[in-house]
């Protein structure tokens, strides 16, 4: 079972269906920060341009795995989506599919991008993988959903040559709160109690998520209301301050600083959410080797995709058959035969003697 990696980021994708006995044999990734994490990771340094790329170079591959850039369709980008160069990657995937005709396709944005463009977007998307002869499905899935204690929706969409992707058959684990993922000890940043604001009677949120409060930060007061400074600060998501006792919400590649609050209701404090627990709620391993610049290490990490689902992608991908097709489903047959007519012959010369 073997993949190719593009857009591979910090190898999120490719540790998820590593764990289910796939086999890494090309990868693609442009920012060369995450070529080095990715090299000090897999002993792999990923080709740079896709644009550059000859498909028909490419190894044979059972599976194409991309998180193709989510800025042209995110919310906290500019949306301009095909607009923007990096938008059209897309139809570089599509040249490699073409090329190289793999069994199943798995790629993965932001949820807006089903309402960019009043929904034109996605539908190039769709119709573009369909010409290709391809089933498409594809549907948002939520990290909090695959046992990782973060409010992360992202749409998968699973393109496949055999049959159509049945999401209704991927297991939901529902994820423990925050604070079962938290560092037991280290050198915390702890806000003093002049910085921040608590709340009173805080209440979970559908999503999860618990808030609890404000930092007192001094923001752009021009055209504000009366006695409304607050909520000016509470619409600004550095500024926010979430229960352990909740679940963590998205965390964004824009987001350099690692500017996340959490309350720690036991210590009545407000301290960050250090840089192992960001990677942690993303499922990656503790002994995972990390950039070497903070700033680097949380825009990767805001990135890259929550390991637990692609894991569950990946076992789906074997469990509903995607692999599998009329060309190997008919050796497997022959193969049988040979095996079971062997097995005549051998006991036909046993009983002869």
């Amino acid at each position: 079972m073997k993949f190719i990696d593009l857009f591979a980021g910090i190898g999120g994708f490719r540790t998820g269906f590593e764990k289910e006995g796939f086999e890494c044999v090309f990868s693609s990734e442009i920012d060369e920060e995450c070529q080095e994490v990715y090299y000090n990771n897999y002993n792999e340094k990923p080709a740079s341009d896709i644009t550059k790329i000859e498909p028909i170079s490419l190894p044979d591959f059972d599976v194409l795995l991309g998180g193709f850039p989510c800025q042209p369709f995110s919310i906290s980008g500019r949306k301009k989506g095909f607009e923007d160069t990096r938008g059209t990657l897309f139809f570089d995937i599509c040249r490699i599919i073409e090329e190289k005709t793999p069994s199943v396709v798995v790629l993965e944005n932001v949820k807006h991008i089903i309402h960019h463009d009043k929904g034109n977007t996605i539908k190039v998307i769709k119709d573009s993988l369909e010409s290709l002869d391809y089933f498409v499905e594809m549907k948002v899935l939520n990290s909090k959903d695959f046992g990782l204690p973060q409010n992360r929706e992202r749409i998968i969409i699973v393109a496949s040559k055999n049959k159509k992707f049945n999401f209704d058959l991927i297991e939901k684990n529902i994820s423990k709160p925050l604070r079962y993922f938290l560092d037991k000890e280290g050198d915390f940043e702890y806000l003093n109690e002049d910085e921040y604001t608590l709340i009173e009677n805080p209440k979970k949120q559908s999503s999860g998520l618990i808030f609890v409060g404000y930092r007192n930060k001094n923001i752009w007061k021009k055209g504000i209301r009366p006695n409304t400074l607050h909520l000016s600060r509470v619409h600004r998501q550095p500024n926010r301050i979430y229960s352990i006792d909740g679940y963590h919400p998205t965390i964004p590649s824009q987001e350099t600083a690692g500017r996340f609050f959490i309350y720690l209701p036991e210590e009545n404090r407000v301290r960050k959410l250090t840089i192992n627990e960001c990677y942690r709620i993303m499922g990656f391993d503790d002994n995972f080797i990390k950039s070497k610049k903070n700033a680097d290490r949380y825009k990767q990490i805001g990135n890259s995709i929550s390991i637990n689902l692609v894991n569950e992608i990946a076992k789906n991908i074997i469990k509903q058959g995607l692999l599998e097709n009329e060309q190997i489903s008919n050796e497997r047959c022959r193969k049988t035969k040979r095996i079971i007519q062997s097995s005549f012959e051998i006991r036909e010369e046993r009983f002869a003697i």
